[in-house]
């Protein structure tokens, strides 16, 4: 299957990664210490042997063209192997910003009828998992279907956030539906497909549909040709900033069942950081470090505890970090405190200042839905004054300085440039 072809879409918005994603793609957010999300994809694209991989960026693209390159890091560059990004053609008269997942691919067809494979395979580039997509396609092939779905049972409150498959004792997907509030199964597509590559196209050229899942799945279903394909490992979608969150700590639980390492996951430890390898980690003597992720480049002088750290973090003497994302380059200052804070990169968090601290029953104010559990996200390159304190689901913007902050952050409220 080496001249397998797939189209990766990694344009989503992501608006419930909050600011996170204020200044990025979604699936260029970083995860687990050295990663980024959209590295799981791509390294299982890397590690199933494909030959050719269409990346469609369209939000915020810039720091994800940088990280990805030219695919050498997933070994996806050469004569026989390459990753091409394809950004929106807008401007164009015939082109405009994808309208959903579909017309993304619709839009980018001259890539289906150029590749040399009798399937094309559909994947996203922000959900965190490990697959071998030849296994899938050989699946795909048995059944003689032309559509295949990826799919794995969820938590039923859950199902509302997916498309569901009612199947039959073949595996044929017998009914579909699309985040419905009331589903009548719990088996969640994984945004994860196999198409026969001249039935995709005739899908896309017989239709202007939009969207793959509410408009295109059904059309298919009408032909009794689609099957889905059981998948009984680790996947999450980290698109919620709870979900993010679990995730990273997922990974400090041996029994979670997600392993970076054993499942080959590649990066491009370059991109945007510093053009000199980063040094060991650097441990203080009197520092204490529990059950967390300490990436190359750190230097702890305080504790850190069930938390994950990007490369470049420093922490200072006194200072705690507890049940914490920390990304890359933050400075955590003298007897400064975090508790299930997650810190975007380059931020410096002044001494003796108090964070994640409070009634996690306070959600958020201005997005409840995005914070209700008790944490509190600090946005990149924010300068957190000496001494405050920032309560629990607390939302503090990237790019701020002093002057912004009242004396309290209290617990559900948020700091922005426009909102003191």
């Amino acid at each position: 299957m080496r001249n397998l072809a797939a189209i990766l879409l990694a344009g989503g918005v992501g608006s419930r990664l909050n600011i996170l994603v204020r200044h990025r793609a979604k699936p260029a957010v970083p995860f687990g210490g050295i990663y980024r999300i959209i590295d799981f994809t791509l390294s299982n694209i890397g590690n199933s042997s494909m030959t050719s991989v269409a990346v469609l960026t369209q939000y915020k693209p810039l720091s994800l063209m940088d990280h990805i390159g030219d695919g050498s890091s997933w070994d996806m560059s050469g004569r026989s192997r390459s990753v091409k990004i394809f950004p929106p053609k807008t401007g164009e008269a015939d082109w405009d910003w994808y309208r959903g997942t579909a017309d993304a691919v619709r839009q980018n067809i001259a890539f289906v009828n150029s590749a040399t494979s009798d399937e094309i395979m559909i994947l996203s580039g922000d959900h965190v998992y490990h697959m071998d997509y030849r296994d899938m396609v050989s699946f795909h092939r048995k059944k003689g279907a032309r559509v295949t779905i990826a799919t794995i049972p969820v938590a039923w409150e859950e199902t509302h956030q997916f498309g569901t498959a009612v199947i039959d004792d073949s595996s044929r997907i017998v009914e579909w539906e699309e985040k419905s509030p009331r589903a009548k199964s719990n088996l969640a597509s994984m945004g994860i497909y196999v198409f026969d590559r001249k039935y995709l196209i005739a899908l896309l050229t017989e239709s202007k549909e939009d969207d793959f899942g509410h408009h295109i799945i059904p059309r298919a279903l009408e032909e009794k040709v689609v099957y889905a394909y059981p998948f009984d490992g680790y996947w999450r979608d980290v698109g919620t900033i709870q979900a993010y969150w679990d995730a990273n700590m997922d990974i400090l639980d041996s029994s979670s069942g997600i392993n970076p390492g054993s499942w080959r996951i590649m990066t491009n430890i370059n991109a945007g950081g510093p053009l000199y390898d980063r040094p060991p980690v650097s441990v203080a003597g009197r520092a204490h470090i529990k059950r967390s992720i300490v990436s190359p480049g750190c230097t702890i002088e305080g504790r850190v505890e069930n938390s994950v750290l990007s490369p470049g973090v420093v922490v200072k003497a006194g200072a705690s970090v507890r049940n914490s994302i920390i990304m890359h380059d933050c400075i955590i200052g003298e007897g400064a405190q975090l508790e299930r804070t997650i810190v975007d990169k380059e931020v410096l968090v002044g001494t003796r200042a108090m964070i994640g601290i409070g009634d996690p029953g306070i959600a958020n104010a201005e997005h409840p839905k995005h914070l209700y559990s008790g944490l509190t996200v600090i946005g990149k390159r924010t300068v957190i004054p000496d001494g405050i304190s920032i309560g629990t689901n607390c939302i503090i913007d990237p790019m701020l300085h002093a002057p912004v902050f009242p004396t309290e952050v209290k617990s559900g409220t948020s700091v922005t440039c426009s909102k003191p």
